[in-house]
């Protein structure tokens, strides 16, 4: 079915690679397995993040594309409730099937059990959180840092400070040495360091799921640097076996310079992606 006056027409990807990820989703969407980041690419980048919604028509976009594909994946740093309920995605028509790996897929909610299954929590974090307070202190110039608590994880937030970029690239280090301490790792995102156990990331997430679903294509959109894990899965799912996984590569906004230079599609930002989603259902 072709694109209708209410459907933005699906855009070009302006790789080769890109181009034959698309077609093959196109002509095998039985196949495809659409992995998504929620903050930044579902859902607009705000600057108190328990404030983040499903951007408008994510939703319905979602569950108008879940029953012609493979499966559907939010992959996100979120603990899997948290990214649920600020998805809207539970109790949905259509998105029945629907799975969401958070914690970058430490933990996963199936929409068929609506229940969230999770590891033990690091002991590491425990550490972590009861040194944290005194850490900041010492960085007391920077008014306006706050922490995130995410229970397998902390995020510290420097998008509040009255310098942010300066904030943030003044607590990596010491952050880093405080993780380490504790046999955790620091995932560097948008003004955000995130304190969080080592051993998962979003390609490991994505290559997991994509060999579960035993995908023949995938499309995988993200908008900041802990989205360059999936996109190294996908490039590397690209070149295994005697065909490769063809693989669609979106980039969400233009913040992270690292991550739009890989992309094959770049779009404005969640907007825009949630345009993809409709004109991909639409064509399906």
């Amino acid at each position: 079915m072709g694109s209708t006056p209410h459907t933005p027409p699906l855009p070009a990807p302006v790789t080769s690679a890109g181009r034959e990820g698309l077609a093959a989703l196109l002509d095998r969407p039985d196949r495809a397995v659409i992995a998504l980041d929620f903050d930044g690419t579902l859902a607009d980048i705000v600057p108190d993040p328990e404030q983040a919604r499903a951007h408008h028509g994510a939703v319905e976009a979602l569950a108008a594309l879940a029953p012609k594909v493979a499966s559907i994946a939010v992959i996100t740093g979120r603990p899997a409730g948290v990214a649920v309920r600020y998805g809207g995605f539970a109790g949905v028509t259509g998105l029945d099937r629907l799975v969401v790996l958070g914690h970058y897929g430490a933990e996963r909610w199936d929409a068929v059990s609506g229940t969230v299954h999770a590891p033990a929590p690091h002991p590491g974090v425990a550490a972590v959180r009861a040194e944290l307070p005194g850490v900041l202190d010492r960085f007391d110039s920077w008014h306006g840092t706050w922490t995130e608590e995410k229970g397998q994880a902390l995020a510290v937030h420097t998008r509040r400070a009255a310098d942010p970029q300066a904030a943030f690239e003044a607590l990596r280090g010491p952050l880093g040495e405080l993780a380490a301490r504790h046999g955790l790792i620091v995932e560097p995102g948008r003004l955000v360091l995130e304190l969080r156990p080592p051993g998962m990331d979003k390609g490991v997430a994505l290559t997991e799921y994509v060999r579960e679903n035993g995908a023949g294509s995938v499309l995988y959109a993200g908008d900041d640097l802990g989205d360059l894990a999936a996109y190294a899965a996908v490039e590397k799912l690209r070149t295994e076996g005697p065909d490769g996984i063809p693989g669609l590569l979106v980039c969400s906004g233009t913040e992270v310079p690292e991550l739009a230079e890989r992309a094959d599609l770049a779009l404005p930002g969640p907007g825009a992606v949630v345009g993809l989603l409709s004109a991909l259902a639409e064509r399906l």
